[in-house]
C-alpha cells in the first residue's frame, strides 16, 4: 500500500553519524544558538535531503553494502559559514566526498535538484534568526574558532514528517582502515 498519503511515501533523509564526542559538541552549539521552538531535530550533516520513501528497501540495501565497505574516517571542521539567517560549521574530508559521490551515482534517477548540486558539507548551528543576530554570532564564534577533527562513524537514515524526523536506521561503517 504505497499511496501518497501513507507514511511510507514520506521522503527519506540521509545524514552522517558522528563519534559521540563530536556529536555532543555540535549538539551543544545547536542547542545554544538555534531558536528552541524551531530546533526539532538533532545536529546533523545532511548527505541527501529527499530520497523516495517507497524505495526504502533498495536504499537500505545500498546503505548496508556501502557501510560494510567503508571504514570510519576523520572530518576536518574547518571554519564557519554564514547562512544569511544563521551560521554553520564547515567540514571537509576526501572520504566524505567519495562516499557521497558513490551514493549519488547509485541514486541518480531519484535525486532532486538540491541533491544534484555540489555538496558543501556543514552542520547548521543556527538558522531562522534575524540576519543581524546571525552576523553577530558569526563574528563571536569566528573570534575564538580553532579547527578541530571530528570522526564519521556511519550513516543515519530518517523519514521526514514535515518537521520532526523519525530515525529509521543507524548503519555503522564496519570496514577496517588499510
Amino acid at each position: 500500500m504505497a499511496g501518497s498519503a501513507g507514511p511510507e511515501a514520506a521522503p527519506l533523509i540521509l545524514t552522517l553519524a558522528f563519534d559521540d564526542r563530536s556529536f555532543a559538541r555540535f549538539e551543544a552549539l545547536r542547542r545554544a544558538h538555534f531558536p528552541p521552538e524551531r530546533n526539532l531535530i538533532p545536529a546533523h550533516l545532511t548527505l541527501f535531503h529527499h530520497l523516495p520513501g517507497p524505495q526504502l528497501p533498495v536504499i537500505l540495501a545500498d546503505l548496508r553494502r556501502t557501510c560494510r565497505d567503508a571504514a570510519p574516517f576523520p572530518l576536518a571542521v574547518t571554519g564557519l559559514r554564514p547562512l544569511g539567517r544563521g551560521v554553520a560549521l564547515t567540514l571537509a574530508a576526501p572520504d566524505l566526498a567519495r562516499l557521497r559521490e558513490r551514493l549519488a551515482a547509485l541514486w541518480s534517477e531519484w535525486l532532486i535538484p538540491q541533491d544534484r548540486q555540489a555538496h558543501r558539507p556543514h552542520v547548521t548551528i543556527q538558522n531562522k534568526v534575524e540576519p543581524a543576530a546571525a552576523k553577530a554570532l558569526l563574528a563571536d564564534l569566528s573570534a575564538g574558532f580553532s579547527p578541530w577533527t571530528a570522526r564519521a562513524e556511519g550513516l543515519l537514515l530518517w523519514r521526514y514528517h514535515g518537521g520532526p524526523w523519525e530515525r529509521l536506521a543507524r548503519l555503522p561503517f564496519t570496514a577496517r582502515r588499510s
